[in-house]
């Protein structure tokens, strides 16, 4: 089997399992992670209207460097978007991923930028 899809497959089973229980609110909305090889992205979600309230990615924050410094953009970026919309706390959903290196750094980013979680 290919190495690749294991190490997806597993994530994904993580992802899943964590997903049973983090649900977002219009008031609490869930802050989703997708981290790609070459790029971060990060939502925030009212799971029970189905809606993406806020997004951030790193193809679109301006600005080169390593890729924990373009996570910790778009954790700044999703922050002061949340603050216009009026959102200040969130649940945080890793996607399957480790916490730690991009993810950790997106975390936060968030945090110092005025998110709860």
């Amino acid at each position: 089997m290919n190495n690749a899809k294991v190490k997806r497959d597993a994530r994904l089973r993580r992802h899943r399992r964590v997903r049973r229980r983090v649900v977002g609110t219009a008031e609490r909305p869930r802050l989703a992670v997708f981290r790609s090889n070459k790029q971060i992205y990060a939502q925030l979600i009212d799971d029970q209207a189905g809606r993406t309230l806020a997004s951030a990615g790193s193809p679109t924050s301006a600005g080169d460097g390593d890729k924990k410094a373009a996570a910790t953009r778009v954790g700044a970026e999703l922050a002061t978007k949340a603050k216009s919309a009026g959102i200040t706390s969130v649940v945080f959903d890793r996607g399957g991923y480790q916490y730690q290196g991009r993810v950790r750094a997106l975390a936060e980013a968030a945090r110092e930028g005025g998110l709860d979680f």
